[in-house]
């Protein structure tokens, strides 16, 4: 009896789970989308560029309505783009609205240990970046190519902002002490100063009377990347300039790999939720 049993019960399980697979194959699969992607090839960069762009659910080509963006470097699909579209998409509910409803664009990486950093002279820099060099063809990149672009594609404001970190904070740093003007608001998390024996921390402070708000963030990351990210505030807190909202964070519970979600939103609510 124990044997004509289990044979029963395999002949069910059989059945039911042929009978499971039949209506997945009749369901109606769509692929799931968050925005959009741009191919296109980079005549500043010699190569070609990838964008992912999230546009808010309101969005339509053919309205009069223009809207912020945010620029984020590592931008890729596998990188931050879709946790911090996710975050933008959190903070612009209409019940939260800490952030107005804004796109974000992407910046997918080719290599950005060459896109991001500068010429160094220190020997153990170009050891581990034998590709280094790169961030001012990058930041024209940006100013001749990328932002016109999404001027040209899309219903955008006149409000620029970039989120970089790490590598990508240190390009934003370099942006902010050399053409400040290219954003309104710098969000820079866990910047790598540290390159080049903390060259950028010693140039002379541009003109920064048309920023908006920095935000500087950095984690639990030890004593060489906590100093400089305090001494980078400090060295925009002493400008003439200085009158926009000027943030600095420590957190204490985050380390490099995880802090940028935390710093994004904390730094949302400090820049953009006070407008109201």
């Amino acid at each position: 009896m124990k044997i004509i049993i289990q044979i029963s019960l395999g002949l069910f399980f059989l059945l039911f789970a042929k009978s499971a697979f039949s209506q997945n194959d009749s369901l109606n699969m769509t692929p799931f989308t968050i925005g959009e992607s741009i191919s296109f090839y980079s005549q500043q960069l010699e190569q070609k560029r990838l964008l992912n762009i999230y546009l808010p659910s309101g969005y339509h080509p053919d309205s009069l309505k223009e809207y912020p963006v945010i620029y984020l470097l590592d931008g890729s699909a596998d990188e931050d783009f879709i946790h911090i579209a996710g975050l933008v998409q959190f903070c612009s509910f209409p019940w939260i609205h800490i952030l107005p409803e804004t796109i974000v664009v992407g910046i997918a990486n080719v290599d950005r240990k060459h896109d991001f950093t500068y010429p160094t002279k220190n020997e153990v820099d170009k050891a581990d970046f034998p590709t280094t060099g790169g961030s001012e063809k990058f930041i024209q990149f940006l100013e001749l190519e990328l932002i016109p672009l999404i001027e040209r594609s899309y219903k955008v404001g006149s409000e620029h902002s970039i989120i970089g970190q790490s590598l990508g904070g240190l390009l934003a740093s370099e942006i902010l002490l050399s053409k400040p003007h290219l954003f309104d608001n710098y969000l820079i998390i866990s910047p790598s100063l540290w390159w080049d024996d903390e060259s950028l921390l010693k140039r002379d402070l541009p003109d920064l009377s048309m920023v908006k708000s920095v935000y500087v963030g950095v984690g639990k990351e030890g004593e060489i990347m906590e100093r400089v990210a305090k001494e980078l505030h400090a060295k925009i807190e002493e400008s003439d300039d200085s009158n926009f909202p000027l943030f600095f964070e420590f957190f204490e519970d985050q380390n490099h790999g995880d802090v940028l979600h935390l710093a994004a939103y904390s730094a949302f609510v400090k820049l953009f939720s006070s407008r109201e």
